[in-house]
């Protein structure tokens, strides 16, 4: 039994995303689980997922985790607030596969609330689920969700700090800056890579948080209760895939990787 859990730890983490968002993700894992290695898949020729009817989403999942399930994979993260929502139930009622998938940090933002807004940046079909729902139920006092149609295409176009995705935000957050803003959620893996125009735009006293830290925490911790951990010091490798065009898009997702740090208060 011991050198089965030897053999599966060393088999890779899988990790998709509808685009080039959770590299965002996969940083993260590399920050924290520097040892594993890592299969990222993302489905940039169906991107988005976030404007598509559930069905779609979920029918691109199931593609997409058999694509990772036929490399071996020993976890999946599901690194994207919508597919998390669509899928990740059905998925783990189905598979003894680990599943770990991501929900907008909203929680964690009620918590630094005091007595002001919290906006809730989001696809609008994240925000439309039932799962962001229960979501607000609970940790949605003073919040306020704020869907976001277009600003995923631009990450994925490689607009992360130029004049048209600052006129994007300025426009959507104009309506909000007058007003007592306690905290920003970044409820789409793709907007982590707009820290840094945010936070130019934002009251200083604003937090801005995303949920990359605390999924990769529970990556870890299943992977340690189930053995799964790679056990090794040397780092691990990184392979990235994507549906869409290799010689744009894999580029793109290495510089993507490669950023420096993009908010030291992230983690």
């Amino acid at each position: 039994m011991e050198r089965m859990q030897t053999a599966l730890g060393d088999q890779p983490v899988g990790v998709f995303d509808s685009g080039m968002g959770g590299v965002s993700v996969l940083r993260e894992i590399r920050a924290q689980l520097p040892q594993e290695d890592v299969l990222y898949f993302g489905d940039t020729a169906h991107a988005p997922y976030g404007t598509k009817p559930p069905a779609e989403v979920m029918d691109r999942v199931r593609q997409v985790m058999a694509l990772l399930m036929d490399r071996g994979v020993k976890a999946v993260v599901i690194a994207c607030n919508t597919a998390t929502s669509v899928a990740a139930a059905t998925l783990r009622a189905e598979l003894t596969l680990p599943i770990i998938g991501m929900e907008p940090a909203l929680k964690p933002a009620s918590q630094l609330r005091h007595g002001g807004r919290v906006l809730v940046m989001a696809t609008p079909l994240t925000l439309r689920l039932p799962k962001f729902q229960a979501l607000m139920a609970r940790y949605g006092e003073g919040a306020q969700p704020l869907p976001c149609p277009g600003l995923m295409e631009l990450v994925e176009e490689g607009e992360l700090d130029g004049p048209e995705v600052e006129d994007y935000l300025a426009r959507l957050l104009e309506p909000y800056l007058n007003a007592s803003l306690d905290a920003v959620v970044l409820g789409c893996t793709h907007y982590v890579f707009l820290r840094p125009a945010l936070r130019r735009m934002l009251p200083p006293e604003t937090a801005l948080l995303d949920g990359n830290a605390g999924t990769v925490r529970q990556l870890h911790r299943v992977l340690e209760q189930r053995g799964l951990l790679r056990a090794t010091q040397c780092p691990g490798r990184v392979e990235l895939y994507t549906s869409g065009d290799p010689d744009t898009v894999l580029p793109q997702m290495q510089r993507l990787l490669d950023l420096p740090d993009m908010d030291e208060t992230a983690r």
